[in-house]
């Protein structure tokens, strides 16, 4: 192995990304572990987390950073930039980043993860974390017998609402078309629920709050142009997430909606680049899920540098 290679390259800094460091220094392969332009993943915007085994509640900045301490303290490396670019075509395997950096590795695990979709509505940035979520399974359980907004029309949607009933019989769907998109089998979950309720032709374009927590949103009716303002305690946003996969268009084959396709559970098309988490899991979209395929990954990727490069 050429000294300005590294045995293993990471890129991602989530809880997929974080595991795959922490089994990867073990391993002795010394990761290196791009962090990227959300250092902890999509956790880091989050507030308690209460489905993290062993942790009744921890705050999502605090678990990450103890997962980032625990791959350091095992020997991972930590680099605070973003992979922009990637040339896949030869080996040894190159990424570029943001800062001008080339890169070189034997093997790399992509855990760029996936960003949800946003409104873009005034007060969405405040209160993100205090009220406005993407996570049902998550934060669901923090709205006992609350008044909750879920945004969308898609399966995604009707899987939180039709969750959320565990905790609340007070739930309103937006929807910005005039049905909803969702398959038919979902719809049937929600269509004459008296618990919920649909509004369509709809959108949110103010969240309101006290500074602390959400109160409200104004909601949009696009077909009337009329405006009102709802009291409630939580929004939950499903309008879809984009994997962070720009970086290597071109260079890995790509599933629907730009996720990696991956096959034998983490390998990508081109041999020794690994994928762990949301990156290519649109279906769970789990910190647990993620962190267990991230375990995957380096397990596979050690295994490829043994028997494809052994001794370098």
């Amino acid at each position: 192995m050429k000294s300005n290679t590294h045995r293993l390259i990471i890129v991602g800094s989530g809880p997929a990304g974080l595991t795959a460091g922490i089994y990867a220094a073990r391993a002795n392969l010394s990761p290196l572990i791009i962090e990227g332009a959300t250092p902890g993943g999509q956790l880091i915007g989050t507030s308690h987390v209460e489905n993290w085994p062993g942790e009744k509640s921890i705050l999502g900045p605090e678990l990450m950073m103890k997962m980032r301490d625990h791959a350091k303290h095992f020997g991972a490396t930590f680099l605070s930039e973003k992979v922009v670019k990637s040339d896949f075509s030869k080996r040894p395997l190159t990424l570029f980043t943001d800062r001008d950096k080339e890169l070189k590795a034997d093997s790399i695990i992509i855990a760029t993860g996936a960003i949800p979709n946003r409104l873009g509505c005034p007060g969405e940035d405040i209160y993100w974390g205090k009220g406005v979520t993407t996570c049902a399974v998550c934060d669901g359980a923090f709205y006992k017998d609350q008044k909750v907004l879920v945004v969308g029309g898609g399966d995604t949607a009707m899987e939180d609402a039709s969750f959320l009933k565990k905790f609340t019989k007070d739930i309103t769907v937006v929807q910005i078309l005039d049905q909803l998109s969702a398959s038919h089998a979902m719809k049937q979950r929600i269509l004459g629920d008296p618990d919920i309720t649909v509004l369509y032709n709809s959108t949110v374009t103010e969240i309101k709050g006290d500074g602390q927590r959400v109160t409200g949103a104004v909601i949009l009716n696009k077909k009337t142009g009329k405006t009102s303002e709802m009291k409630l305690n939580g929004i939950f946003i499903a309008i879809g997430l984009s994997p962070s996969t720009k970086a290597f268009e071109g260079q890995l084959e790509l599933e629907k909606f730009g996720y990696l396709k991956v096959i034998d559970h983490t390998k990508t098309s081109v041999p020794g680049v690994f994928a762990a988490g949301d990156v290519f899991d649109y279906r769970y979209k789990q910190a647990i899920t993620a962190a267990g395929s991230g375990c995957m990954a380096a397990l596979d990727a050690e295994r490829y540098l043994n028997e494809v490069l052994p001794g370098q």
